[in-house]
């Protein structure tokens, strides 16, 4: 699992305790270390786990950044991978339990820190 998804799941779960509770750190700690067995391109719908969610939104923001980075020679607008991810989600259906503004909240706080990681990563290159 590539650091910058790492880094924007662990912020957008720390961002969405006050809604969510304070158990989502650990369980999006636990979605990261599960993400190493065999992915379901689903993942991300599962209603049981926000934790899932957030680590699924956030990898499928990386892949989107990246992809369009790669294609245009530019990187996304977040409002870009935003609406991208929404559309994703909604050709595969909502979960009932996740209202489309609570669905939508998770999306930009995921997105935002997601671009934020992948900022970071590549203003300091030599690190990794």
């Amino acid at each position: 699992m590539n650091d910058a998804i790492r880094q924007a799941a662990h912020a957008a779960a720390a961002r969405l305790v006050p809604e969510y509770g304070q158990r989502l750190p650990a369980d999006v700690e636990a979605a990261l270390h599960s993400a190493y067995s065999a992915p379901r391109r689903d993942q991300y719908l599962d209603p049981i786990s926000l934790g899932g969610l957030i680590v699924s939104v956030a990898t499928l923001a990386w892949t989107i950044y990246q992809d369009h980075k790669k294609k245009h020679n530019d990187p996304p607008a977040a409002s870009v991978i935003i609406r991208t991810i929404r559309i994703e989600i909604d050709d595969n259906g909502v979960p009932g339990e996740l209202g489309t503004e609570q669905r939508d909240r998770i999306i930009q706080t995921v997105v935002e820190e997601t671009t934020h990681a992948i900022n970071d990563e590549t203003a300091r290159p030599g690190d990794r």
